[in-house]
């Protein structure tokens, strides 16, 4: 159940990274209200998570699943430029998230 709950709260780290991005400086409240509620609800879920993972898998898992995800978007949106080389560097740290996982 931790690993379920971790990336659960691994995809709303991508949630309020999104929304902080989309916020222009937390002056438009919809965005930073996502943010707020994403940013809660995704540290809640990782300190449960830890209670049964280890502090440096958990949180390793949490960012690569946030940043995997985040970058996933904006390249699926047309707000970052997509590149066979930036998919190459995100499939490693899918690779590595993997890992973590295999390991435990």
């Amino acid at each position: 159940m931790s690993w379920l709950i971790l990336a659960l709260s691994g995809v709303l780290e991508a949630v309020w990274a999104t929304a902080m991005g989309k916020s222009d400086g937390f002056s438009k409240l919809a965005p930073s209200v996502v943010f707020l509620v994403a940013i809660v609800a995704s540290m809640v879920g990782l300190a449960v998570a830890m209670r049964e993972l280890p502090v440096g898998t958990a949180y390793a898992v949490w960012v690569g699943i946030g940043a995997v995800l985040t970058v996933g978007y904006a390249m699926a949106t047309g707000e970052e430029a997509a590149s066979v080389f930036k998919v190459g560097c995100a499939l490693v740290i899918v690779a590595g998230v993997a890992g973590l996982k295999l390991a435990h």
